[in-house]
């Protein structure tokens, strides 16, 4: 019997439009810009810094914790990425202060970055139908993502009007680490009520990440078969779990 299903929401739960790097790069550039005209504001930006300067150190150290993310599967986010960068260009007089920066401002920064993103993840066809028919059955529901911007995902579940039907969201932002490190899926679980009954819970996500952390907590693993292939995709190993095609399928593992 299932009391409890994780979903993924990248490619599981929602799609992103026209899913290219071009795409990807485009978005974030102009998030990145957003994120500029508030430096300007707070009096931060140093006119002799230019922007392909600051976005060239932007992407490098964010490329640079990534890696590091990969291999300790702890979670870096956005935020700390602009607090490194900001402060690194202070240590090299680039930046005279950072006093303007008061509590929170980071965060805003990242979300502001984020932001593009908002409007390019949409739901699946079938994923609201899927989680109201969910509903009605007795099974706990979290939504758990690899995601740098806790808040990113909250507003783009709210815009669509989902989130009353989750009783957990969190992000490896939230949490500090990502997925598959078991870590997060225990705090999954226990905040379902079912850390001592893994065996009950389905994990549905699209990647290595969601598979094997499932099965490392022994989560029973279903992968949703993404149209996409991403380069350099880590493959799934352990090949004991089962697929679906479309995210209604899920429905049909819940007694």
């Amino acid at each position: 019997m299932i009391k409890g299903i994780i979903f993924d929401f990248g490619f599981t739960l929602f799609y992103f439009d026209n899913p290219s790097v071009e795409r990807y790069s485009e978005c974030f550039k102009q998030g990145m810009m957003k994120s500029i005209d508030l430096l300007k504001e707070k009096q931060i930006w140093n006119e002799t810094l230019t922007i392909k300067a600051f976005l060239q150190k932007f992407s490098r150290k964010r490329q640079s914790l990534f890696r590091k993310s990969i291999k300790t599967k702890l979670e870096f986010p956005t935020s700390i990425i602009f607090q490194k960068v900001l402060e690194s260009l202070k240590e090299k007089g680039v930046i005279d202060n950072l006093d303007n920066l008061m509590d929170g401002t980071y965060e805003k920064l990242a979300n502001i970055y984020h932001s593009c993103e908002e409007d390019e993840w949409i739901p699946f066809a079938q994923t609201k139908a899927m989680l109201e028919k969910l509903a009605l059955k007795d099974v706990k529901v979290a939504l758990l993502s690899n995601h740098p911007n806790h808040k990113t995902i909250i507003n783009m579940i709210n815009k669509h009007d989902l989130s009353k039907y989750f009783d957990f969201i969190l992000t490896s932002a939230k949490f500090g680490k990502r997925k598959p490190d078991p870590d997060i899926f225990h705090f999954v679980l226990d905040k379902l009520g079912l850390k001592d009954d893994p065996r009950s819970v389905i994990m549905c996500g699209d990647e290595y990440a969601d598979i094997s952390g499932a099965q490392r907590t022994k989560i029973q693993p279903i992968l949703f078969e993404r149209k996409y292939k991403f380069p350099f995709e880590k493959e799934i190993e352990n090949t004991d779990y089962r697929k679906i095609y479309n995210i209604s399928e899920i429905l049909d593992y819940v007694i």
